[in-house]
């Protein structure tokens, strides 16, 4: 069966690409723009990647998964055919990235509050493993700021006790707030409880945790939370810590000055109540059963390296990526989320692109360097992983080009409000082109000008953009390590994160309008003379997720 996936897709492009291959224009002048190979991309081929890449097969993408890992070897096999230089680990096109897997084993898991038991599931959640047992005190959002003088520790004592706390972040700080240290620059309540002596940390849910309480409980027995082993903190200090439910929330507050419902309420709206000691006479326990094991994921790197001796020390970074969010809650009988745009879209245009540098004539002067990322719907875990554990200097990619879902089109007529903001044929928003480099702005709009001349919509191009879509895929990492940026989106839609953002729904002459202008943006500043000069700092909103 996988053979056969494989081959398929593989026969038919291959024709195609020895077809279309053309000659290059040649390399660009600081004036010029020049389209170099861009003709050998074609719709017709994206449609070939993309069938496949989205496929049941695929099983949705899921970081980790069998599905992914088969997107994963496709593409290491279309790169080694196509000469490029493997960047990954033990000279192979895969960066590995070790994961610790942790499941709740509900057999194991309980919670009593004065004699009265509650369930896994029914009760709660598990959080950190382990038990813990004590009188609580409550910390409204447990989270103290020196800079902004918020402490909500001050005037109790979180020794031997167990820590009530808001999950997420009051009105008052935000997540660009929480830079600097933990446990220095500012406290949440689990490294305020740990260096303090607290026993253990009942979560008080958000309102979208109960929204989806069920699926999360599935999810936690069966799909268990996965997390980039490298990037935790010792887990010898971990506190043991459970998400209450609203029952649980009844019981702990049952008696209290402060009523579960206003406890509930306050949560959602944001605020931050004063912190108090429960009735030390209400003694709470609970543990919480988890199963640990490691399960491995990837990036794809690649490189074709450039023709200059001195400029191929430099790179043009062309990221995009290849996981989605799996098998989940079925829709009209479909459980399979097939991420054809979000973003095999993504995956599939700089698979392509990666076809017509490797397949012109002429190379670029700089090396190109392709990474497909993994777990970004996870919270961007493959670009933060790569840039923290780069396989070429960071200090030499000269910019990075992402892109995150070019597929779909808004048809004339759609009045469906979920496609309001979803881009027409012939557009695409841009997002941070001129954030961190002038020269990088003005060489896009030349570039593309001259050549397909899209609409680019920088509508989201804005350090206060409330969606926040700057934060929301890989160029993010880059950006924060000082790599000017561009970012290609063409919005969201009524399938964004459903089984139904399916290949058939793809608008396949505008994904091929916008790999070739990204192509011919790559290949013009693979040539020039000079690198694009950072001028600006990233603007202070978009420093912190």
């Amino acid at each position: 069966m996988l053979i056969s996936l494989l081959t398929a897709p593989l026969s038919v492009s291959l024709a195609q690409q020895k077809s279309a291959v053309k000659k290059s224009t040649g390399a660009a002048s600081s004036s010029s723009v020049s389209t170099g190979n861009a003709d050998y991309i074609t719709a017709s081929m994206l449609k070939d990647y993309l069938y496949f890449i989205a496929s049941d097969e695929m099983e949705g993408r899921d970081t980790p998964s069998r599905g992914l890992n088969t997107t994963a070897k496709f593409l290491g096999m279309m790169l080694s055919r196509w000469g490029y230089k493997p960047m990954g680990d033990d000279g192979t096109y895969y960066q590995h990235i070790a994961l610790r897997k942790t499941t709740s084993v509900p057999a194991d898991s309980h919670c009593d509050i004065n004699g009265r038991n509650f369930n896994f599931g029914e009760g709660f959640l598990n959080g950190s493993a382990g038990s813990a047992s004590g009188s609580a005190v409550f910390v409204g959002y447990g989270i103290a700021h020196k800079a902004k003088g918020i402490n909500p520790f001050d005037g109790v004592n979180v020794k031997d006790k167990i820590i009530i706390a808001y999950n997420g972040l009051p009105k008052s700080i935000q997540r660009n707030d929480l830079t600097g240290k933990a446990g220095e620059d500012y406290e949440t309540a689990a490294t305020y409880g740990q260096k303090n002596g607290a026993k253990g940390i009942i979560y008080i849910p958000s309102a979208q945790t109960l929204r989806f309480w069920d699926r999360i409980r599935q999810n936690a027995v069966e799909r268990g939370n996965v997390v980039v082993d490298k990037f935790q903190p010792a887990m010898a200090n971990a506190l043991p810590s459970i998400t209450a439910s609203r029952e649980l929330v009844n019981a702990i507050f049952q008696d209290e000055k402060e009523t579960a419902d206003s406890i509930l309420a306050d949560s959602a709206a944001g605020n931050d109540l004063k912190s108090f000691e429960l009735n030390p006479a209400k003694h709470i326990s609970f543990n919480a059963g988890v199963k640990t094991e490691m399960v491995q994921t990837q990036n794809v790197v690649a490189v074709l390296e450039g023709s200059d001796p001195v400029l191929k020390n430099e790179y043009v970074a062309i990221g995009a990526h290849y996981d989605h969010v799996g098998i989940g809650q079925p829709v009209n009988g479909d459980s399979i989320y097939n991420g054809a745009d979000d973003d095999g879209s993504g995956t599939t245009g700089i698979l392509s692109i990666a076809g017509a540098f490797a397949n012109g004539s002429v190379k670029p002067k700089r090396s190109i360097l392709f990474v497909w990322h993994c777990g970004e719907e996870k919270g961007l875990w493959g670009s933060q992983y790569f840039t923290s554990y780069p396989t070429v200097p960071l200090k030499q990619v000269i910019t990075q080009l992402n892109i995150d879902m070019i597929g779909r089109s808004k048809k004339e007529g759609d009045t469906n409000p979920a496609n309001r903001e979803l881009s027409g044929p012939n557009e695409i928003y841009v997002i941070g082109s001129k954030m961190m480099s002038t020269d990088l702005g003005d060489l896009s709009e030349r570039v593309n000008k001259s050549y397909l001349n899209l609409n680019f919509d920088y509508r989201y191009d804005d350090p206060n953009d409330p969606n926040r879509f700057f934060f929301r895929s890989d160029h993010f990492n880059y950006a924060k390590n000082g790599i000017p940026i561009i970012f290609y989106f063409d919005g969201v839609h009524e399938d964004y994160h459903q089984p139904s953002d399916s290949p058939d729904k793809i608008d396949y002459k505008k994904m091929e309008k916008v790999a070739r202008t990204v192509y011919v943006m790559a290949w013009n500043l693979a040539n020039q003379p000079k690198r694009p000069v950072v001028d600006k700092d990233l603007p202070v909103q978009l420093t912190g997720r």
